[in-house]
Order: structure tokens, then sequence, then C-alpha cells
């Protein structure tokens, strides 16, 4: 048993005095002050918690430092990006192993064996806390415009290069998010998208730029802005915008053709979106455009792949939840006159790019596993590209006018590995291997089972494990789960797993649950807002499935999911406590009756629902994280991890939910509750190496120490 309760922080204030009416249910909300970042309690709470964490760890988790030693070492090898061309240069990234960032590089050709360093995101700042965000070349290649962002908040700023003198012009656009950049064809500026700034952080000193990031505040009123170079911001031209609609999202990019300037609107998480375009042309400023409303609704997605003049090819899931590709005319754009270039397949239709170009390159997914086809205009099938073996195509990169495109493969045991495929001899070659010292892939075997779900649907898994694993009902597994929004756990090669499952002989197991994209748009909608519960029953039976294959039980699963995935591994903790032995609950959307009242929360409830809605708040409220914890039953080991900078899914979900289990279990519970809270940090992307490598140390010492794992390698 655990030295007495040591390691608990200590409780936090409860205001009994906060109560919510929703739809004549009173809920309490005694830690609604957690939800305010700067306040000094808020501040007290966290750094007492931080404290109380890191003695646990140095305390009870005996494997911590040896785990930072042994995933610092098997992290430390060169990893690239797809090589890509603009202009007359080749570029790809690069991190010669343990870099916070990686580093952009420059090539004359493919041949060059002299790379220049093009831009380095470790100088931008002294901890590798800034890193790359969007970023566009100029068609020509002539000029770079990218995005920075800080302490991985989702807010950047934009810089714009010279790429041949990689001299740093004085531009300099704040504020910019969820946006891509898109160049007019003559160079002389670019759209982006950008929220009003945040009240109070208007002025940009020093104390005001840290706290950008840590504000809860709604995201509304996204616009279209087009900066013109060497202007200041102030005077960007707002090109579009929806008032009436606050919570719309804007997207704007320029054909490759330079005729025709795209507009999306999406509104919250689903695959759906308006399509509006303008004719460059007829424009004679940018100010407030009128633009075409050929797709004004959300009914489905449509993707645009390329145009030929007026004709258009389209992504869609318009009668066609695994996807298809229509052409449209937007001179004739009736929709009787649509033609259908390629059907909906049996499988996903997950990627389509033009390149060489009249080619269409296309990735379907089949059973979670991914093959590339190359097809012409007519959606005529030219030829399949071999792949080495069952994995994921992690990154594809080629441009219309481009005669070649890399593609980067790989799968739970096999590391990223970069092919070229040449459209002159139509075949693919391998262009760079990544050397990960002391890994044999041979050493592992990888399965794909499927098991029934609870109403009979049969969910794929993987499993990855040492070769060789003995059906003795006694394996440590790692399942990891997310099932939402449409995403796809698709394989992936990651050094930290691979060392976990070495070091410890365990087992990783990887369920397909609904909620995600795996099969389509079907596979999402049969487990969103009053269907929610079925994601939480694919994840329990996987578990069920494993027991009773006799690869583990009860005392040996931790589960363990990120931010969506989070959420789900907290609420399988409620529901099933005794099922599973450890939970690390990462990022997680724990408050689902306020989750819409911050940042970009608003988005989600095209996937959760809305507590302002009476059916959907029942929904909500019999399974949030935060309403549901049961005192008084003896529950998994619990680590909840979160980022002072998240402005995704903001820190206050993980405080109140954390504060709660404290209050409900922390005096009984024989297992460690914790909350590991990371600063200057957000929700994941672009944090620096040196932080990655502590938080998964910490985690997976964690685990090892509720498992009660050995060290076997």
């Amino acid at each position: 048993e655990y030295m007495g309760r040591t390691f608990f922080a200590q409780m936090a204030f409860r205001d009994e005095t906060v109560f919510d009416n929703y739809h004549g249910t009173q809920v309490a909300d005694p830690y609604r002050w957690l939800e305010d970042p700067d306040s000094a309690q808020t501040q007290e709470w966290v750094s007492r918690q931080v404290e109380s964490t890191q003695n646990y760890f140095r305390d009870h988790c005996q494997f911590r430092e040896p785990l930072k030693q042994r995933l610092t070492e098997v992290y430390n090898f060169a990893k690239y990006s797809c090589s890509f061309k603009e202009g007359d240069f080749y570029y790809f990234y690069k991190n010669n192993g343990l870099q916070n960032q990686s580093v952009l590089f420059q090539l004359t050709s493919l041949d060059d064996k002299d790379p220049q360093v093009f831009l380095d995101p470790n100088a931008l700042s002294e901890d590798g806390t800034a890193a790359l965000a969007s970023s566009k070349f100029t068609q020509d290649g002539s000029l770079y415009a990218y995005g920075v962002s800080r302490s991985g908040s989702d807010w950047f700023t934009i810089y714009v290069m010279d790429a041949k003198t990689k001299q740093v012009l004085p531009d300099k656009v704040e504020w910019a998010k969820f946006t891509g950049i898109s160049w007019t064809p003559d160079n002389k500026g670019f759209f982006y998208s950008r929220y009003p700034t945040p009240p109070g952080l208007e002025d940009d000193d020093a104390e005001k730029a840290a706290k950008r990031g840590k504000e809860v505040s709604a995201s509304e009123n996204h616009q279209v802005y087009y900066h013109v170079l060497g202007t200041e911001q102030s005077a960007d031209v707002l090109v579009y915008s929806d008032p009436t609609n606050p919570k719309w999202m804007f997207g704007a990019y320029v054909t490759e053709d330079g005729q025709y300037l795209l507009i999306t609107v999406s509104d919250g998480c689903l695959p759906v979106n308006r399509l509006f375009y303008v004719r460059m042309d007829s424009l004679k400023s940018f100010e407030n455009v009128q633009p075409v409303k050929l797709i004004d609704n959300f009914d489905a997605e449509y993707s645009v792949i390329t145009n030929k003049g007026s004709l258009f090819w389209i992504k869609t899931n318009l009668n066609a939840p695994r996807y298809r590709v229509i052409q449209i005319d937007f001179e004739n754009p009736e929709q009787e006159k649509w033609k259908e270039v390629i059907p909906e397949a049996e499988d996903v239709l997950n990627s389509v790019d033009c390149i060489h170009h009249d080619k269409l390159v296309i990735v379907y997914m089949h059973h979670v596993k991914e093959i590339i086809q190359i097809r012409d205009l007519n959606g005529t099938l030219i030829t399949d590209v071999p792949l080495p073996g069952i994995g994921s195509i992690i990154q594809l990169r080629g441009r219309e006018q481009d005669s070649e495109f890399f593609f980067m493969f790989a799968s739970f045991v096999y590391p990223n590995t970069i092919y070229r495929f040449d459209f002159t001899t139509m075949t693919a070659t391998l262009f760079r291997e990544t050397d990960v010292p002391g890994h044999d892939p041979s050493q592992f075997e990888t399965q794909q089972v499927f098991y029934e779900s609870k109403d009979g649907t049969r969910i794929p898994m993987f499993i990855v494990s040492k070769k060789g694993l003995r059906l003795d009902g006694n394996n440590p597994v790692f399942l990891y789960g997310y099932g939402g929004f449409s995403i796809s756990l698709t394989p992936s090669f990651s050094a930290f797993r691979v060392a976990f499952i070495k070091t410890f002989d365990i087992v990783l197991a990887i369920p397909n649950i609904r909620g995600g994209g795996e099969y389509g748009e079907d596979w999402h909608t049969q487990a969103i807002i009053h269907n929610r519960q079925v994601a939480f029953d694919d994840f329990h039976c996987a578990a069920e499935y494993l027991i009773a294959q006799n690869i583990t039980n009860k005392d040996k699963i931790c589960i363990c999911g990120g931010s969506n995935g989070g959420t789900l591994v907290a609420t399988c903790a409620n529901q099933r406590p005794d099922l599973y032995k450890c939970v690390v609950s990462q990022v997680p959307v724990a408050d689902m009756l306020r989750f819409h009242k911050f940042t970009i929360g608003h988005a989600w409830c095209t996937d959760y629902g809305c507590s302002d809605i009476p059916e959907q708040f029942k929904t909500l409220y019999s399974y949030s994280p935060l309403h549901n914890i049961r005192a008084g039953l003896q529950y998994p080991a619990i680590l909840v991890t979160t980022a002072d900078h998240d402005d995704r899914v903001v820190p206050l979900h993980s405080f109140k939910y954390f504060a709660t289990l404290q209050h409900e279990l922390g005096a009984t519970n024989k297992l460690p509750l914790l909350i590991r809270i990371e600063t200057k940090a957000g929700h994941g992307a672009g944090k620096p190496t040196a932080k990655v490598i502590e938080e998964v140390a910490d985690t997976y010492a964690f685990i090892a120490s509720v498992l009660g794992l050995q060290w076997v390698q």
C-alpha cells in the first residue's frame, strides 16, 4: 500500500454558494473560482499541486530517472520530414535528435550535399517554446510567410522572409489563429484569418505577451484579412466576416491558377462547410468582398482539389459517408449538372491531391491501413503505388506543377521512411530511411483483431507487443483511445512507445472505437451527442476482450488518452472503476456543461451537444467526468496532465476535475490521484523535445509504479 496520505496536496476550498440551474436541475460548481487562471488563489493551488506531484514522482516512482535517460537515448536520432519544392529550391525539416524544434533546411537540388539552414525556430526562444505554426511560400518561391506560436498557444504571429537572401522583412501580423496563409499571385500580400484581440491583451508588452494563450474568453468573430507586404497590420483590409454568426470560422485561399479566391465557412468540428468564391479579375479591391455563395448550407464537406478554368474537382461526403470526388462547373453550378468523378468505395477516401498537372494522388484507408493510388482527372485508375507493408501515410508532399511527390510511410514498429514517386517512370523509390539506434522491428509483432462491442458492432484493434506474447492473463497493457471528431488512430511510429514496450514488456492496444473516422462519417456519427455512450462502451469492451483473450487482467490495465481521449478515459474510470488499475487523462475536456464557454470550446458542440439544450444537457450531465465521480468506490490510480497555455482545452477543466477527485476520493482511495501541470506549454503542438521527454518519463514512471512493472531490458 502507499505510505499514508503524504502525497496529497491540501484540499481546495469549496465555494458551496455557486449553483447553476439547467432547465430545472440545480448543479453545484464549488470550484468555479479555479476558472480564473490569474487569481492568486488559483496560482497558489497550482503551485501546491506542482510541489506535491513532484514529491510523489521523486519518492514513489523509482524508474523516473532511468526512464528519462532511456527515453533521451532512444529519441536521439535524426528525424526528417518529406522534401518539397518551392521556386528554385528544395526544402525539408530536420531534427538532429534532441533539438527542441525541427529546423527548416534549403537545398539547391535533391543531390545537394550541403543543405543550408533556412529557418531555425530554436533561435527564436531561450527554452525552445517558440514553434512554427502555419507557413506558406509564394507561388514562385521567392517569399516565405511563417507563423510563430509561443508556449504552445493556438495564437501565432506571422513574419515574412526573403527566400534568396534569408532576410526577415519588417512585417508582423498578430493574433492569427486557426488559419492558413495564402498569397496573391502578384506576391504583394497574403490572406489570413484572425480573431479580435482578447480583452486586456491589446498593448504589446512582455507581461501581456506571456499571458497570450492563458486567457479563457470565447474565440468569436473569426475574420479574413488581407495583409499588404511592407505595411503595418493596422492597415490590413477586412476581406470577409459575418458578425451575425460569431461562432463561424472562415478560411480564404487563392486557387493554384490565381483565378479564384475561395472562402470556406465552417461551424464547429463536423466535416461540413460552405463554399463561396469570387473571381480575382472581378475585384477592384479586397475590402468586404461579396462572394458567390456556391454552397450555402452545412449539409456536407466540399474540399477543393484543383480546378481547370471554371471546372472544379471537389472531395465531398455528400450522400457518401466514405467520401467521393465530384466535378462542379462554377459557370453552371446547378446540382443536377454536377458530375461524379470517383464514386464512393468500400474504403474511406482519406485524401486527394492534384500533382503533375492532371494526376490525382489518392490515399484510401482499408480497415485502418492506408494505400496510395494514382488516377487521372476522369477518375480512371492509372496505377497503385506499392507500399512496404501495413501502415500509414504520415505525410505526402507535391504540387500541381511537380513531376514528383514525396511520401512518408510508417507503422507501429517501422520508423518513418520517405519515398519519392517519379511521374516520368511512374515508380516510387526509397528516398530516406530513419535510423533508430538499437531498434529492431523483428523483435515485435503487430496484430489487428476485431472484437464485438456491446451492440454487436465489430471494432478493429491493433495489439503491439514483443514477439511471442504469453497468453497467461498477466501482461501489463497500455490501452490507448480517442473516439471523436472523425479522427482516425492509424498506425504510427513512436520511439517512446517502442521503448516502453521493450523496457517493461508492456502490450500496446489501440482500439479504433466509434466517434473516429476509421470507416468514414457513419463511424463518427454513431458516437456523437446522444450516442456518446457508444464510444465509452466500445472502449470498455476492448478491455474486456483483452481479459477474455487471456492477454491481461484488470489489475494490469492502464488506460490513456489525450484531449477528447482524456475525456474518454476519465469517463471510463467513473463508469467502470473496477475494470482499470491506472488512468492517464491528458488535457481532458472534463466539465461537459460549461466547455462551450471557453476559447474554441463552442466548436465541439457538433460532437458533444450543448447544455443549453434540455435533451442534450441530460446526456452530458449523465457522463460529464467532473459530475460523475462516485464517492465511496475504490478508483484506479489517476494522473491528470495539463498545461498553463493550453488555449484549446483550457486547464480549468483539469483543475476542477482534479479538485473534485481529491474531495470525493482523496481520503479513502488506496491508489494515488495526481495532477501534472506544465508551464509554458499548451495542448501539445510545438512542445519542445525537452518538455516532451520529461512528461513521457513522468507518465511511464507513474504507470510502472502503479502496475508494479519490472525493468526487463
